[in-house]
């Protein structure tokens, strides 16, 4: 039986695991303070934990430790592509982001992705599996090892989508979060996910206070379906319908992501067909001018369009912003620099 990877229990389940081994609780927050406030990567480096029960962790535990395998830094903005090696010949990437404000982290929450929406490389080779809460933390905690700098911000938003590995992202923000823990306010984290309806509501029902971004890139439902299979399933209005719900149940403003593909859904009447459905709920929209993805002939929209676009919404009363770009010398987009280690690795073989 493969064993269980430490780092990704929340306190109050490695507080019950301590209590099997008949430890007394404290005993659970100290290997917890170690985990996630130190960061350690071996059962040895707890010095404050008795001989007998580390040697009881290492029978019975596994900490996952990511390597990095590349790390690509922007000449442009600063910006830092890692890819990490998690095992079983499996890579996952994660992007660092240089702020005015601070440090802000885009993290993949699986390997790979299945939902295969059509402008993004993270899904063209499928999903390999959905990541522990600890590998989640464990791109931070690297990143943090790397650089000698404290991430401020984190963005669920590299490969994977988030609610698709639902009760294991619950677990990471619970321990990101906790004051024991890493410490980070919920209100520094975003949570961007393709749309699955049912579990928006589920998200808005725990009244966490982190952000919701909804990767929408469309004004209506046959646009969408074409570019986002998952459209197929859950349609425009529901998805409007569940952003309103979270909106309205966390009192927190709702992110829409779009997009912009060049003579896809960059027009004016685009953008007013989709301020009319926005009109009215709490968000705002960020637009992102698109990468090319070569496999599905996506052609970014151009800066003329981008910025009519932009002025067409904000004109009709929604919240508007362009995304700035990070990181274009280094494929910095979700899935580019995992999609081309894996094809090199292949013609390697």
């Amino acid at each position: 039986m493969d064993k269980r990877d430490l780092r990704s229990f929340t306190l109050e389940k490695l507080t019950e695991e301590m209590k099997s081994f008949g430890e007394k609780p404290f005993r659970a927050k100290q290997i917890y303070g170690w985990l996630h406030q130190k960061q350690v990567t071996s059962f040895d480096e707890m010095t404050n934990i008795s001989k007998d029960l580390r040697k009881k962790l290492e029978e019975n535990y596994t900490l996952k430790n990511l390597k990095i395998v590349e790390k690509l830094v922007s000449k442009e903005d600063n910006t830092s592509k890692y890819l990490f090696d998690i095992g079983d010949n499996i890579v996952i990437e994660s992007v660092l982001m240089k702020y005015s404000y601070g440090n802000a982290v885009c993290i993949s929450s699986q390997a790979g992705c299945r939902m295969g929406c059509t402008f993004c490389a993270s899904t063209i080779g499928g999903l390999e599996r959905d990541l522990l809460p600890g590998e989640m933390a464990g791109q931070i905690y690297e990143i943090q090892r790397d650089t000698g700098e404290r991430v401020s911000n984190v963005v669920i938003m590299g490969s994977g989508e988030p609610l698709d590995n639902y009760d294991n992202v619950l677990d990471f923000l619970e321990i990101i979060h906790s004051k024991e823990g890493n410490n980070l306010s919920h209100r520094h984290i975003t949570l961007s996910t393709c749309g699955i309806v049912d579990k928006i509501y589920k998200l808005a029902e725990e009244k966490l206070q982190i952000t919701l971004a909804i990767s929408l890139h469309a004004p209506n439902n046959e646009i969408r379906q074409n570019t986002m299979p998952v459209a197929r399933k859950y349609d425009y209005d529901s998805l409007i319908k569940a952003a309103k719900y979270y909106a309205d149940t966390t009192k927190r403003r709702v992110t829409f992501e779009y997009a912009l593909i060049k003579g896809v859904n960059d027009g004016e009447d685009n953008a007013r067909e989709l301020a009319s459905r926005l009109k009215g709920l709490m968000c705002h929209v960020n637009l992102i001018p698109v990468n090319d993805v070569k496999e599905n002939n996506y052609v970014r929209s151009t800066e003329e369009n981008i910025r009519s676009f932009a002025e067409t919404l904000q004109r009709l009363g929604i919240e508007t912003t362009v995304r700035r770009k990070l990181g274009s010398d280094i494929n910095a987009a979700c899935g580019q620099l995992r999609k081309s280690y894996k094809e090199k690795k292949v013609k390697e073989e």
